[in-house]
C-alpha cells in the first residue's frame, strides 16, 4: 500500500477541478433526444395532424378564393400559398413544442429535472430549442411531401433561402416558446400567447395574400411583423419572388434571433419564475 495518488484514467479529479471543462456534449445530447422522443411518441398528433390541417387550409382557400385560375405574383394561387402554409406549420409547431417543456415541469413540480443536471444555461437552451426546431423540420417535411403529391409546384429553386428562413424562423418561434414557458404559470397563459400572438401574426403575414396588394397603411404595418419576413423569404426560395428585400429580411431575422436568445439566456441564468 502506498499513499501515492492514482494518476490513471480512473483517477478522481482533485477537489474543485471541474470534470466537464467545456461543453457537456453527453448531457446536451441526452436532453435533446429526450425532447425529440417526447413529441415523436405521439407523432400522429405532433407531426401528421398538423400536416393534414395545413392541407385542409390549402383546399379550402383555393376553392374559396378562385381555385387554380387565380394568380398572385405571377404564379397560381395554390402554388403561391403552399410555401406560406409549410412555414406556418413549422412555426406554430416549433412554438408549441418549446412552450411545453419547462411549463409542464413547473406545473408538475419536475422542473428540477431541467435545472439540476450538470448543464450550462446555454446547453439547456440549445437542447430545448433544438428539439423544437427538429419538430418543425419534421412537420415541414411532411407538409412539403403531401403538397408535392397533391401536384403543387413546390420545387426548391433557392435551397439556401429555404434553409435560412426555415431554420431561423423555426428557431425564432422556438426561443419565443422557451420565453413563454419561462413566463407562464399555467397552460392558459401559453394558450393565450398562441391564440393572441402567434396565430394572428402568422395569419396576417402574407400567407394567403401578397402584402403589395394591401393599402399603404396596412402594408407598412405588415413590415413590422417578423412573420412577414420569414414567410416572404421562405416563399422566395421556391418562386424567386418576394414581397420584401430578402437580404434585409434575413438580417432582421438573424438580429431578432440573437436578441431573443440573449433574453432567454439571461432569464434562465437568473432563474426567473423557475427557482422561486
Amino acid at each position: 500500500m502506498t499513499d501515492q495518488p492514482d494518476t490513471g484514467e480512473n483517477a478522481m479529479p482533485a477537489f474543485g477541478v471541474p470534470t466537464i471543462r467545456s461543453v457537456n456534449w453527453a448531457g446536451l445530447k441526452t436532453l435533446y433526444v429526450k425532447e425529440v422522443r417526447r413529441f415523436f411518441k405521439v407523432q400522429l398528433q405532433t407531426v401528421w395532424a398538423p400536416a393534414i390541417t395545413t392541407l385542409l387550409f390549402l383546399v379550402i382557400f383555393t376553392v374559396a378564393l378562385g381555385g387554380r385560375d387565380r394568380q398572385v405574383l405571377g404564379v397560381p394561387f395554390a402554388d403561391f400559398i403552399a410555401p406560406g402554409l409549410i412555414i406556418m406549420g413549422m412555426l406554430q409547431n416549433a412554438f408549441a413544442n418549446a412552450s411545453f417543456s419547462l411549463l409542464v415541469g413547473k406545473i408538475q413540480g419536475t422542473i428540477v429535472d431541467y435545472l439540476m443536471p450538470p448543464l450550462s444555461v446555454a446547453e439547456l437552451l440549445a437542447a430545448l430549442a433544438g428539439g423544437a426546431v427538429t419538430r418543425a423540420l419534421c412537420v415541414g417535411g411532411a407538409v412539403w411531401l403531401a403538397m408535392a403529391l397533391y401536384g403543387l409546384d413546390v420545387v426548391p429553386r433557392h435551397p439556401l433561402a429555404i434553409l435560412w428562413f426555415g431554420l431561423l424562423g423555426s428557431l425564432f418561434l422556438a426561443l419565443l416558446g422557451v420565453l413563454t414557458s419561462i413566463w407562464a404559470e399555467k397552460f392558459d397563459h401559453a394558450a393565450a400567447v398562441t391564440n393572441f400572438v402567434v396565430a394572428p401574426l402568422s395569419l396576417l403575414s402574407g400567407t394567403f395574400y401578397s402584402v403589395e396588394s394591401l393599402a399603404p397603411t396596412f402594408r407598412t404595418i405588415s413590415h413590422f411583423n417578423p412573420f412577414f419576413y420569414i414567410i416572404s423569404g421562405f416563399r422566395y426560395g421556391f418562386f424567386e419572388r418576394a414581397d420584401s428585400d430578402v437580404t434585409l429580411g434575413g438580417a432582421i431575422l438573424l438580429a431578432l434571433n440573437v436578441a431573443l436568445g440573449l433574453l432567454c439566456y439571461v432569464l434562465l441564468k437568473r432563474g426567473w419564475k423557475l427557482k422561486n
